[in-house]
């Protein structure tokens, strides 16, 4: 599987702990809803995050998440960097029509410690488990029976061709399983806030911090959350109302309340002006958006999109 293939999770709806160094936690919930600094002691500090909750067997539910302990000095400050990756495996199956044929009253489970899931003869998603041992078993009215086992890892993703021998008699019944991928290391790393868009079309839009290390591009989308708008060279404004229609200022995170983190964005006179402009548009405030135009070095005196031509709310 390629990045391409995964639905990646929005990294603004991951869950953030973190705890001081006495292992009290000081903030947990959303990434998106954290402030931009999270005071705490002196000491080693643990961070961790993780796209979803996963405790049992389901399907489409790959967890990616991370873990760091950092040292935070008396009066200094530290910045975290989280490197996502997939915490748990997954296991799809292929069933060829012959064993519909020979095992019609038959059904298949996928199954470890932590459940079972039934995999439908028309399934096309993958079943996600933690890491351990997973079984394929099937099941008649008469009995449960194991065909295969196989111990996977974190990331590990294991796709198996379920066939069987057609009959020519009762007696002759036999059923066939062969690997075609026994292990595919997802593609699946990536930093909190940061990939490897090029901007090039709204489905690889740039990061903020990707397109403040961009300037010159031109023509390229960047994606960020309205935070604020009524820019000067030295302030913006976060709450309502506001007074100007000409620009916003977009942030990496929604709760983003310190210009320095985001990016100016200039409103031209038109459709775009109309859309986006907080002023006719308050409700736009938090919202995720993405916007096409050139990256300039300043625009009130911070890293900015002008010219912009497109927009789109993903």
């Amino acid at each position: 599987m390629t990045r391409a293939g995964l639905d990646l999770p929005d990294t603004s709806d991951f869950l953030l702990t973190v705890k001081d160094p006495s292992g009290k936690i000081i903030y947990e919930g959303k990434y998106g809803d954290s402030p931009e600094v999270i005071k705490t002691s002196s000491g080693s500090c643990t961070v961790s995050v993780l796209s979803s909750e996963f405790k049992v067997p389901a399907f489409s539910s790959p967890q990616f998440g991370d873990e760091q302990c950092v040292v935070v000095p008396s009066g200094g400050v530290v910045s975290v960097k989280l490197l996502c990756t997939q915490q748990n495996c997954g296991v799809k199956l292929k069933i060829a029509p012959e064993f519909l044929t020979a095992c019609p009253n038959s059904v298949l489970f996928l199954k470890s410690s932590q459940g079972k899931l039934m995999y439908g003869y028309s399934e096309k998603r993958t079943a996600y488990f933690s890491p351990g041992t997973v079984s394929l078993v099937m099941s008649t009215s008469q009995q449960e029976q194991t065909l295969m086992s196989r111990t996977l890892l974190a990331r590990d993703m294991l796709a198996i061709s379920v066939g069987a021998v057609v009959p020519s008699s009762p007696s002759r019944e036999g059923i066939s399983i062969s690997i075609d991928t026994s292990r595919v290391w997802t593609d699946a790393s990536f930093v909190v806030g940061e990939g490897e868009s090029s901007g090039g079309s709204s489905d690889d839009a740039m990061t903020i911090a990707q397109a403040r290390e961009s300037v010159g591009s031109t023509e390229v989308w960047v994606c960020g959350y309205i935070v604020g708008g009524d820019l000067t060279s030295a302030s913006a404004k976060y709450d309502p109302p506001f007074s100007s229609r000409t620009n916003i200022l977009i942030g990496p995170r929604s709760s983003i309340i310190d210009r320095s983190s985001g990016m100016s964005v200039s409103l031209p006179a038109g459709s775009v002006r109309d859309a986006l402009n907080l002023v006719d548009n308050p409700e736009l405030l938090g919202r995720k958006v993405m916007v096409r135009g050139d990256i300039v070095e300043a625009y009130f005196g911070l890293p900015g999109v002008k010219n912009v031509t497109e927009y789109s709310f993903p």
